[in-house]
């Protein structure tokens, strides 16, 4: 049986923990705001964005002197990159495990593919280095203030690989905000872009030929994706942060209320045993 001080040291050291848990939850909290925000305004302008590129596209369809982007052509799939959006820190929940397994559960199903790994997080990084992962590039810090030339810089390298046909197509693995305790794991193909098709295209008056608008389009387009795929990936990881931390704090709670009563009842045996030996040998006497 534990002595009284060993029992009172551990309780120190729950709530010491609580402590902990309790202001990483706050501080989640906090950059879960400005992160939702951001999130919620980039997402219009990516819907938009589409729209207008699928009237572009529509105009520039029915140009004869319009040739194909590269940024469009499809190939057989043989090389892939795929981009995975990982944290920085832990104690985030399953946000990172499930993306690494999503990943591996990727890499699993195109066997007979060429799949490399760009990896955004030094969780992602750290796990796939120590597998011997066929690695194209690594950043980190990216989450803590999202840049869009940093992440700009990234879809760009990815685009140059694509039209040199290095590789044959991109991939994007990362986490959606969906709410507060809700995270999609989501996987999307960014490259070949696939353009949206509108049914009824606008009668747009074009002051440059569509096709010259198309070609400057796309790579805003596959640049905006990565950019909102960040953001998406930011949001969710605070919202995990805040969920795990808030179930710590309630999980050390718990743990305080059981250390305590067991310490009462340590303290009532011992007293009692005191009582008995003092009253037999009283009784001794």
């Amino acid at each position: 049986m534990p002595s009284l001080i060993d029992i009172r040291r551990r309780i120190r050291s729950v709530k010491n923990t609580q402590q902990i848990t309790k202001a990483m939850k706050m501080v989640s909290a906090a950059k879960l705001r400005r992160a939702q925000d951001r999130v919620i305004a980039a997402r219009p302008y990516s819907a938009l964005l589409g729209k207008v590129l699928a009237n572009v596209a529509a105009a520039a369809a029915v140009d004869p002197d319009a040739g194909s982007n590269p940024l469009v052509a499809q190939r057989p799939q043989q090389k892939i990159l795929l981009v995975l959006l990982t944290g920085d820190k832990g104690l985030a929940g399953a946000f990172n495990s499930n993306l690494i397994k999503g990943t591996q559960r990727f890499i699993a199903e195109h066997r007979d593919a060429q799949v490399t790994l760009e990896l955004i997080g030094r969780k992602g990084r750290d796990f796939f280095r120590k597998r011997a992962a066929r690695i194209s590039g690594d950043y980190i810090n990216l989450a803590a203030k999202p840049n869009y030339e940093q992440t700009a810089a990234i879809a760009q390298k990815a685009m140059e690989l694509y039209r040199d046909a290095e590789i044959d197509a991109v991939y994007l693995i990362y986490n959606e905000f969906k709410s507060m305790v809700a995270q999609k794991l989501t996987l999307t193909r960014v490259l070949p872009v696939e353009v949206p098709q509108r049914a009824t295209p606008v009668d747009y008056i074009f002051e440059q030929p569509p096709a010259q608008m198309l070609d400057t389009l796309l790579p805003r387009y596959v640049e905006m994706a990565f950019y909102r795929a960040l953001l998406e990936s930011v949001a969710a990881e605070h919202a995990a942060r805040m969920t795990a931390m808030e179930a710590a704090t309630s999980n050390a709670s718990d743990m305080i209320e059981r250390l305590t009563l067991y310490m009462n009842r340590v303290r009532q045996a011992s007293i009692t045993k005191e009582i008995i030996e003092v009253v037999s040998g009283a009784a001794a006497n």
